[in-house]
């Protein structure tokens, strides 16, 4: 009976170097192509997403699917990797031994260690195609000439800018807490490919649990209509009136 487990012992420990290596493999696939957990490194998406000294970081879920099929759109929150005229946000210096290294790695796989210095999490204003500036005479920005309508504002920064005309595929993104975002304001716009996913779900702290929203900003009911909407909308209603007639 002891040899059996001895033996049992032995064969588990000659598995174990196997099956980690499994799921690192597997971490790496699901982070890389699905769902990558992500961590909250400063205060600029207050109070959608917490950030701030002294406060417990939020732990969120980024997903890679919504963006296979279609680009990110106005009101999402993305996490993407900051082009080369974004600097880098203030970290703690990269380690340099292949251990604390693959810790790092890890901690950032599974959501508990601080992002890449080149990771930022921003809300999407506008697309390519679209005219973006502020300010209107209430200190909203404005996108195509309408104002926006975004409820999740902390501490609004009515700092004016633009206009600017985003180039296809360009996004236009800033902090939900307007004064403490170094956003495209300050850096420019960034490309729909630096985008790694959505930010869709906070998993902790508990108390904070639940989906990240994604309003849509665009749809102010004081700007002016979209004359394509209100023709199709004058044609679907002429068209039986006047059969009835």
């Amino acid at each position: 009976m002891a040899d059996r487990e001895k033996k049992d012992q032995g064969s588990l420990l000659k598995e174990l170097p196997v099956l980690l290596l499994v799921a690192v493999v597997l971490a790496v696939l699901v982070k890389t192509f699905l769902v990558q957990p992500f961590y909250i490194p400063s205060a600029s998406m207050e109070q959608t997403l917490h950030g701030c000294p002294g406060c417990t970081a939020d732990r969120i879920l980024v997903t890679k699917p919504p963006y296979w099929f279609s680009d990110p759109q106005p009101g999402d929150v993305v996490v993407f990797e900051g082009p080369d005229t974004w600097p880098s946000e203030p970290q703690a210096a990269e380690p340099t031994n292949w251990f604390t290294r693959a810790a790092l790695f890890v901690g950032r796989a599974v959501g508990v260690a601080p992002p890449s210095d080149r990771d930022f999490v921003k809300r999407v204003i506008a697309v390519g195609g679209q005219t973006v500036q502020c300010c209107d005479d209430q200190g909203r920005v404005l996108v195509d000439g309408r104002p926006l309508d975004e409820p999740y504002l902390y501490q609004d920064d009515q700092r004016s800018f633009g206009p600017v005309t985003l180039a296809p595929g360009q996004l236009w993104v800033m902090g939900d807490h307007r004064g403490d975002s170094a956003d495209s304001r300050d850096h420019g716009p960034i490309s729909v490919d630096d985008v790694i996913g959505k930010a869709s779900l906070i998993v902790w702290p508990l108390s904070r649990f639940g989906w990240i929203a994604s309003p849509d900003i665009q749809a102010t009911a004081d700007g002016p209509a979209d004359p394509g909407a209100a023709v199709l909308l004058a044609t679907a209603l002429a068209v039986p009136l006047r059969r009835r007639r």
